[in-house]
């Protein structure tokens, strides 16, 4: 079971990073910015009690295009978000 987090409500699960007997839980949160007319996303890696969250990193016209762009992402970039928000 994952850890609840602020705006899960307006995420959705992407995936899973594993790397050894480390694994995270991998979501995009997004949420409507009615002042440019776009949609906003961050990323929220979730390991048991562990949460990282990025910056609003996406925007984009739609939800479908933030998801879209989360797939241009390798494994290895997303552990290198991941590095960033432990240091």
């Amino acid at each position: 079971m994952t850890t609840a987090f602020p705006g899960q409500e307006r995420a959705k699960h992407m995936g899973e990073l594993k790397r050894g007997d480390e694994r995270w839980d991998v979501f995009v949160e997004t949420q409507l910015d009615g002042e440019v007319g776009a949609v906003r996303g961050r990323l929220h890696f979730v390991s048991g009690e562990q949460h990282r969250m990025t910056a609003w990193i996406f925007l984009e016209l739609t939800e479908r295009e933030i998801q879209e762009r989360f797939g241009e992402f390798s494994a290895i970039e997303l552990w290198h978000f991941l590095e960033a928000l432990q240091a």
